[in-house]
């Protein structure tokens, strides 16, 4: 009887966000294929779960020497849990060819869903997520980062980067360069950690920013393209930047997020938002400056 492979999520940093199901077949599994051995020690023991099953190393450069071993211990029966260092197995992880061999081999595989960085990072960001595209790691060469990224130029979808922090402020830089200055991003570093950070705004001011070193687990999201200059009127402007601003943000940062999702340009945003503050004060002086 055929054994089954189960892909099993990972916590990002909080051993607290392991459900039951984990737990249960971290205890139970015949065969337990990880990533790292020393982190799976660690996360048992914050687990307080005791495994029995036959320990195998299993990350990106013994791979494919692991396969068969792996799929004729399921074939003859044994669960085996893929657990990688955080997240789900296979996205930007070890796992996609061991998820391939067991379905030629037709081997049932399942997961124990858990903790995505990819998702998290979209649900913290503030950015437009009813559509996205998940791009993993941009490439470490200047130039073929570049390259990558003026392809993506015109992407209308949120889109998601995991990137390292030594290479953050160039990929940053270059960003900007492809996109533009103004294009809103969202750094996430250390997602549910203890030093968890999320650093909003325009492309160019995060990479200033990033500029000055950074550390960490990173996972990058950019807004996607406007098509074109968007047709508001000026009181839809007005409660554009007053939704920014409710959600946490100053009123520069406000409109700079607005330019960016609109098209429009600063000062029409500007201006529909000192149409409405007058439109709410008529009796304030037309001549009083208003700070923004």
């Amino acid at each position: 009887m055929n054994g089954r492979l189960v892909l099993g999520g990972a916590p990002l940093g909080q051993p607290g966000d392991v459900g039951p199901r984990l737990r249960e077949v971290l205890a139970t599994a015949d065969v337990l294929a990880v990533e790292d051995t020393r982190r799976l020690h660690r996360l048992a023991a914050d687990l307080e779960v005791t495994f029995t099953g036959r320990l195998v190393s299993f990350y990106e450069s013994v791979e494919q020497a692991r396969l068969p071993g792996l799929v004729a211990a399921m074939a003859g029966g044994a669960t085996v849990l893929l657990l990688t260092d955080a997240g789900m197995p296979s996205v930007s992880d070890p796992g996609y060819t061991l998820v391939r061999a067991a379905i030629d081999a037709g081997i049932p595989v399942t997961s124990v869903p858990g903790p995505s960085a990819v998702v998290t990072a979209l649900a913290v960001s503030g950015l437009p997520v009813d559509r996205f595209c998940f791009e993993g790691f941009l490439p470490r060469k200047g130039g073929e980062r570049r390259a990558a990224l003026a392809a993506l130029a015109a992407e209308p979808r949120t889109m998601v980067f995991y990137e390292s922090p030594h290479r953050l402020a160039d990929a940053l830089a270059d960003a900007a360069a492809a996109f533009g200055d103004e294009r809103p991003a969202a750094v996430c570093r250390e997602l549910t950690k203890t030093h968890e950070e999320v650093r909003r705004g325009p492309l160019s001011v995060l990479a200033a920013w990033a500029a000055e070193g950074v550390r960490g687990e990173i996972t990058l999201v950019v807004g996607g393209a406007v098509a074109g200059p968007m047709s508001l009127s000026a009181a839809e402007l007005a409660a554009e930047v007053a939704a920014e601003e409710a959600a946490g943000a100053d009123r520069k940062e406000a409109i700079r997020t607005v330019v960016a999702r609109t098209g429009l340009s600063r000062r029409v945003v500007y201006d529909a938002v000192v149409a409405a503050k007058g439109a709410l004060s008529p009796h304030r002086s037309r001549h009083r400056k208003l700070y923004l």
